[in-house]
């Protein structure tokens, strides 16, 4: 049988494997979880790489929070909730303009080795692309969802009439007398009383 070459070290990842001819044993040290080897120790990527969830971290909160705020916003200016779309859709805003001024709410503390962590999403760069852009795919979203209340509110106030006829009717051929009120178009036939 052909004698087999023993494996370089510097391409063997087996931790279980023999150590080379001429070099003694080593004790086993743990491996760093999930990070291709790296001691435990030593730091992630950095502000290149892919940036973590970090809940206490104020923008990141911020960021996630817009884009929540913003899409149930404009689901309730869809399902007609004009109040609660509103709001939404101003929190939003709001937290999606904080989150991408990447300003931190407290001072950083420092970190490992003595200098001053970085925060925010501008301090991180290109690593933050995921809760940047979850700030402004927010922002849309909250923008869309101040439309749709806004344009809600727009209507109820242009078809007053039409709206204080259809609460003050008691009866349903009442209610039905209401759309002499509305204009003959597609906003009118969308508003129309049914039978």
């Amino acid at each position: 049988m052909p004698d087999r070459r023993q494996p370089d070290s510097s391409t063997d990842d087996n931790p279980f494997a023999a150590p080379p001819e001429g070099r003694p044993d080593q004790p086993w040290q743990p491996r760093g979880g999930g990070d291709g080897g790296r001691p435990t120790g030593e730091p992630g990527p950095g502000p290149e790489g892919p940036v973590r969830w970090d809940p206490t971290d104020p923008i990141q909160r911020h960021a996630r929070y817009a884009l929540l705020a913003g899409m149930w916003g404009f689901f309730f200016g869809l399902f007609d909730i004009p109040s609660v779309g509103l709001l939404l859709g101003a929190l939003a805003l709001y937290w999606g303009i904080s989150g991408l001024r990447g300003r931190p709410g407290a001072p950083a503390e420092p970190g490992s080795d003595g200098t001053a962590a970085r925060g925010g999403l501008a301090a991180l760069g290109p690593a933050a692309r995921p809760q940047r852009t979850a700030a402004i795919s927010g922002l849309v979203t909250a923008s869309l969802a101040i439309l749709l209340a806004l344009s809600s509110y727009a209507v109820q106030l242009a078809y007053k009439d039409f709206y204080v006829c259809r609460e003050d009717a008691l009866t349903q051929t009442a209610e039905l007398q209401c759309n002499r009120l509305l204009p003959d178009n597609l906003l009118g036939r969308y508003l129309k009383v049914r039978t």
